[in-house]
């Protein structure tokens, strides 16, 4: 195809054979071409249906080639003028994504940022009542090296910074306080340890201490442990024995009284009547829990002489109805005087007397211990006048007795009424001291002198200085007659 061919393709030829630019868009010559060749076709057909010569048909044909070729060109530049706007895509897709990427990285890390806000916001510390310091504890306490270091050019910014920095500088002090405390606290602990378990071994100790101190004491006459016990063994006693207790223990240490003090009995049953007690009284207090008595070594405090066989149980006489009127405490109060005009006083043993509580009479009964006659009652009998021990001392053991108005004979310990004084069981008498024997009232001098030897009589049994003198003065003298 030569030149004149290609610049003919260049041109449309419509109905009427006038040619139009190709200076239209190609989209528009390709409509045009298209809208050519139907026509070009139409008359072709025309003409074979209406018989026309063929020579009319060559230059159609020609035409439509032409029309051909145009369509063919216009295709090949809507082809190009394609690629080549791909090609401009493509090269502007590229700032395209970038900002795309860099939108979504801005938004990514916004929504971090944002999140970062909230959890901060939302967070509930362990300790909400502490707050971060304070502007003038700041400018007060914040060392120099944070005051002058400058975090942001922004003023308000700049001090927030500080103040944090500030913040955790303190607590960076405090963790390392805890640190030094923990460690000492452990320490501590070790030590405590230590001596909690030497704590734990040193009963063991103190009573191999007291077994190796007993043969000290004993050359001393230091009895520390055996008086401890006696100490604690009275906490058990009734309170009339512990009256008696606690007044000759006074005598002996106030005026050196030659006497020794001694408590005898079960004490198991002694602590169970305790504890029955407390249970019929609640506002009675005893200190039974709190008495610990070395049951385990009995041979530590005998001062190196041989225990004195002790009775198992009560005397039949003694044991007469014990949950009757005789009922006798567990335990029971030993006095052993001894003779204050010898050198030696331990060598001359005069009298031992024994002090029994009863229960239901609410008496004391003393009595010479190791007598079973009324050779060495005797003596106790003939301390006072009208005061024999056979008749009880008050009127409610009287009343609880009933019909037998006297005490049993059979029992070799008797109420006596100084024994009552002693134990602190005050009475009034049945008859006033101020009435005569006949029952009348006296004159007023009988009347006095009623009331000062009434109240001599009375200073006279109290007194414990004076009874122990009486039972020596009396002992001495049934041994000047044997």
């Amino acid at each position: 195809m030569d030149e004149g061919m290609m610049e003919e393709a260049a041109m449309v030829v419509d109905e009427g054979g006038a040619h139009r630019r190709t200076g239209s868009s190609p989209h528009e010559i390709l409509r045009g071409s298209r809208d050519a060749v139907e026509e070009i076709v139409a008359k072709m057909l025309s003409i074979k249906t209406q018989g026309h010569p063929k020579s009319l048909l060559r230059e159609l044909v020609t035409q439509m080639f032409l029309h051909f070729i145009t369509l063919r060109q216009v295709n090949r530049s809507i082809l190009l003028e394609e690629d080549h706007a791909k090609a401009e895509t493509e090269h502007a897709k590229a700032p395209v994504d970038f900002a795309t990427l860099q939108l979504h990285n801005l938004t990514y890390e916004r929504n971090h940022y944002v999140k970062a806000i909230k959890a901060c916001k939302d967070f509930r510390s362990k300790y909400p009542n502490i707050e971060m310091v304070s502007e003038d504890g700041f400018i007060r306490d914040a060392p120099g090296d944070i005051k002058t270091t400058t975090f942001s050019s922004d003023s308000a910014h700049d001090l927030m910074m500080k103040r944090l920095h500030f913040e955790l500088f303190q607590r960076k002090e405090l963790c390392k306080l805890h640190k030094k405390l923990e460690s000492q606290k452990k320490r501590l602990l070790d030590t405590t340890a230590s001596r909690k378990k030497f704590m734990s071994s040193l009963p063991s100790h103190l009573k191999s201490l007291k077994k190796a101190s007993l043969p000290v004491q004993n050359q001393l006459g230091v009895l520390h442990t055996k008086k401890l016990k006696q100490h604690h063994l009275a906490e058990l006693l009734p309170p009339p024995l512990y009256v008696i207790y606690s007044e000759f223990l006074a005598q002996k240490e106030a005026f050196g009284e030659n006497i020794d003090l001694e408590i005898e009995g079960s004490v198991k049953d002694a602590q169970s009547f305790a504890h029955q007690q407390a249970n019929k009284d609640p506002g009675v207090s005893t200190n039974v829990e709190s008495i610990r008595l070395e049951d385990d070594a009995p041979d530590e405090e005998d001062d190196g002489q041989s225990r004195r066989k002790r009775p198992k149980g009560v005397p039949s006489k003694e044991n007469l109805d014990q949950e009757g009127l005789y009922q006798v405490h567990p335990l029971r109060t030993i006095i052993h005087i001894y003779d204050d005009e010898v050198s030696d006083p331990k060598s001359a043993k005069l009298v031992n007397l024994k002090f029994e509580y009863l229960l239901k009479l609410n008496v004391v009964c003393v009595g010479i211990e190791g007598s079973h006659d009324g050779a060495e009652n005797s003596m106790l009998c003939n301390l006072f006048p009208d005061d024999t021990g056979l008749e009880l001392p008050h009127q409610s053991a009287k009343l609880s007795v009933g019909d037998a108005l006297s005490f049993d004979k059979r029992i070799t310990s008797r109420p006596y009424k100084w024994a009552q004084h002693w134990a602190g069981i005050d009475f009034l008498p049945e008859v006033s001291p101020l009435l005569t024997p006949h029952g009348t009232p006296s004159g007023e001098t009988a009347k006095s002198d009623g009331v000062i030897s009434g109240l001599s009589l009375y200073r006279q049994q109290t007194r414990i200085q004076t009874v122990v003198q009486r039972i020596r003065s009396l002992k001495k003298a049934q041994l000047a007659l044997v």
